[in-house]
This record gives structure tokens, sequence and C-alpha cells, in this order.
């Protein structure tokens, strides 16, 4: 795979992950948009594993929180700090899951995968984002995340199952929906994206498996690093900007993103 395309999949992949703006929307485009060929599945795996080091990096500190939590979690014994959080982690990521093997069994997820799709995503999203961020409360914090909250959370997030509504932008919004300051709401999001991306690159490592040589460990090894170097300046930056600025500069790339993509699709 040339280089070229392997780092501006990294970057992309990297860049959009953690951003409201849908990671999996802007891979379908390049392709779509540039005439160049899918990545295929074992570069998506790399991708996926650098992005993960990157959220786990960010957030050690909740990481292993919920790390230490685990074992009391999976044993039904909710009663710490840390096995509240990985027990609610774990809940979060059940709904994307059971929508994931829905789309997967009929056949749907190939089916949206078209620039038109993308393109009203892009659009209707952004603005329920926008919606959200202006109308929530600001009350809430990380640590008065609940049961309910979670499982909420995990059905915002399983919409983001449908290509440019962007799993970060969905869950923020539903955080934002719920008071949760706009820092906190990112935190939440973020500590979510780990089950489903550790679900999401196993599901897919089983394929890639068959696609192994030393060409594409290679391919992979540089994908991943570059995946997770842009992954952990995107999320550094939006963490700080969140302590003085709203999501509405993402909200406005999405709309003229969406726009333009629409124009695209239907002329």
């Amino acid at each position: 795979m040339p280089l070229f395309h392997l780092l501006l999949v990294a970057i992309i992949q990297g860049v959009t992950e953690f951003l409201p703006v849908s990671s999996s929307g802007h891979l379908i485009l390049l392709p779509n948009l540039t005439g160049l060929e899918d990545q295929g599945q074992a570069i998506d795996v790399a991708v996926h594993v650098g992005t993960l080091f990157a959220v786990i990096l960010y957030f050690w500190r909740d990481v292993k929180l919920a790390l230490t939590g685990l074992p009391r979690a999976l044993a039904g014994r909710v009663d710490t700090e840390g096995s509240k959080l990985a027990f609610l982690m774990i809940v979060s990521s059940i709904p994307v899951v059971a929508f994931g093997l829905l789309l997967k069994m009929t056949g749907l997820d190939d089916q949206m995968r078209s620039i038109a799709v993308i393109g009203w995503t892009m659009l209707v999203f952004g603005i329920v984002l926008y919606w959200s961020d202006q109308a929530g409360e600001t009350t809430r914090e990380a640590k008065d995340w609940s049961m309910r909250d979670a499982m909420v959370m995990g059905v915002w997030q399983a919409i983001a199952l449908i290509p440019g509504t962007s799993r970060s932008g969905i869950t923020i919004t539903g955080a934002r929906f719920m008071g949760y300051a706009r820092s906190d709401a990112a935190r939440l999001s973020m500590l979510m994206s780990i089950p489903v991306i550790i679900e999401s690159g196993t599901l897919l490592a089983g394929e890639a498996a068959l696609q192994a040589n030393a060409a594409v460990m290679r391919d992979g090894a540089i994908a991943a690093g570059f995946a997770f170097v842009s992954a952990l300046l995107a999320l550094t930056l939006m963490m700080r900007l969140l302590r003085s600025v709203s999501f509405t500069p993402y909200v406005i790339y999405r709309i003229v993103l969406g726009v333009v993509l629409l124009f695209i699709a239907y002329s």
C-alpha cells in the first residue's frame, strides 16, 4: 500500500475518531471522492489499535480505576468507584453491539455507505449537537454518571453505526441533553469508546488475520503509529478547547460538509 495513502488513512482516522465529525464517514468518503482503493480490514484494525492506545493514555487515570474495579464488576459487585465505572462502561456498549448485529444480519450496514446518507447525517446530527449544546444545562459532572445515563448514552451511541453520525458527537449530544458539562460529556464519551473500539477491533481482526503477511504487518504498524499520534493530538486539543469554547466550530464544519456532500449526491 503506498505510504501516502497509508498515512492519509491513519491521520484521518486518528483526527476524526474523537472529534464529533465522524471518522467512519470520512473514511468512506476517502475512496468515494478520491478514487483511492479501500484500505482493507487489516489497516482498519491497525488504526483502531492506534486510536485505542491514544484514548487509554490520555485518560489513563480513569482507565486504571476501571481496570482495578473490573474483576468486582464482572463478579456482580458494583460497590466501589472503580467497579461502578467499569460496569457502566460495559453497560453503555451493549446497545451498539445489539444494533450492530442487527445491521449486519439485515445487510443494511452496506446499504448505508453512501455519500447521500453521510451528507444527511452530517447535517442533521450536526444541528442536533448544536441544539443540545445550547439548550443543555451544565450542572452535572462525570462522577454523576448512573446506570440510566449509561444506557441512554449507549442507545445514542448505537445510532452512530449510521455512517456520518459520529460516535463521539452523538454520545456528547446525549450527555449534553442530560445536563453534563461540556468537558464531562466529552470525557464520558471518550471512556465509552474504549470497549466499543475493542469490540469492533476484535471483530475486524478475525477477517484481517486472513490477509496477514509481512507487508501488511509493516503497513499496519505504520498506520497504527500515525493514528495514535494524530488521535492523541486531536483529543488533547479538543479537551483543552472545551474549557473556553463550545462545540459550535465542529457543528459549522459538519453543516458545511453535509451541504457539499448532498450537492454532490444529488447533482
